[in-house]
């Protein structure tokens, strides 16, 4: 397999989409990854494998429509395998090996079957002090955008996910590439001041535009120099209470065919309006893991 993923929208030709056949009992607060599923917990109202394995088939089928190679991870009997992006990311021809959450490592394991295609030149495991989650890594043409926390209080936070570490071994893999990263605003036990990822709070759609949240960046200059790269009439601001949805972890297949959730009833209006084709999936479930549609895939080639 040849990989090859230099932005975040060209055509779409073969992408890992997680699974929530076998999700497992509901966790305990202790073991919640984040602010949101802690939320559910408490609530009662955490989301049912049945129900969240319908929301992927529904993605699934949006795939195979635009003819799209989908590998799906090994099953593994209780255990969380839904976001794929988070246990690796494919930048130009490499696969990138992400350092995340011990307990999460079985899920590059469940993913062998398509590495193995890959081949170990283009493999790429980064030295153990370089934390890193694909959800905060984009490719975009000449740029990688990097989500960060780089606080002194770190190791205090589960939502930190990504070191400045990482942003400079990533600078190293790709010098000729403008590596830029961010600070996000992150919190452990409030789901609508978190920014889990850098998707979560920005992602560039089509060739010039983005969804974009003000309050997910740490530094007002870091979210200005984004709206001035892009231009501020190509921007979707999403409010609070969108980003808390996810509004802004859509998923693009092309340039100008992107998955969203169904129920984005303001974005999914401005993504028409802007010539975009909106494939329409149920994912309110899956959202509640504080993940949507980008988390749950890692693309690995576009044309």
């Amino acid at each position: 397999m040849k990989l090859n993923i230099k932005n975040e929208t060209s055509r779409l030709r073969a992408v890992v989409l997680g699974s929530a056949e076998s999700n497992g009992p509901i966790p305990s607060i202790e073991e919640a990854y984040d602010p949101k599923s802690i939320e559910h917990i408490k609530a009662g109202t955490y989301p049912k494998d049945e129900d969240m394995v319908k929301e992927m088939d529904a993605v699934a089928n949006v795939f195979k429509k635009y003819d799209v190679t989908v590998y799906r991870p090994k099953v593994i009997k209780d255990y969380n395998q839904i976001f794929s992006r988070d246990i690796a990311f494919v930048i130009e021809d490499k696969l990138i090996k992400a350092n995340i959450l011990p307990d999460r490592e079985r899920e590059y394991e469940a993913i062998h079957h398509v590495i193995e295609q890959v081949g170990e030149d283009n493999i790429i495991i980064l030295p153990d002090e370089c934390h890193v989650e694909g959800g905060d890594v984009m490719p975009w043409n000449d740029h990688i955008f990097i989500g960060t926390y780089s606080g002194e209080d770190y190791q205090d936070y589960i939502t930190a996910r990504t070191n400045m570490d990482a942003v400079i071994a990533i600078q190293e893999l790709f010098p000729h590439k403008t590596v830029k990263s961010f600070e996000l605003r992150k919190s452990n036990t409030e789901p609508k001041d978190n920014a889990l990822h850098l998707d979560c709070c920005f992602q560039p759609i089509g060739k010039n535009k983005a969804i974009l949240h003000k309050n997910g960046f740490l530094l007002e200059k870091e979210y200005e120099w984004l709206v001035d790269f892009f231009g501020k009439d190509n921007i979707f601001e999403i409010s609070k209470e969108e980003m808390y949805n996810m509004n802004s972890n859509v998923f693009s297949i092309s340039e100008d065919v992107i998955i969203s959730e169904q129920n984005f009833t303001r974005l999914n209006t401005w993504l028409r309006i802007n010539g975009f084709t909106v494939e329409e999936v149920p994912y309110s479930e899956i959202a509640k893991q504080e993940g949507l549609l980008r988390c749950s895939t890692m693309p690995l080639i576009r044309d």
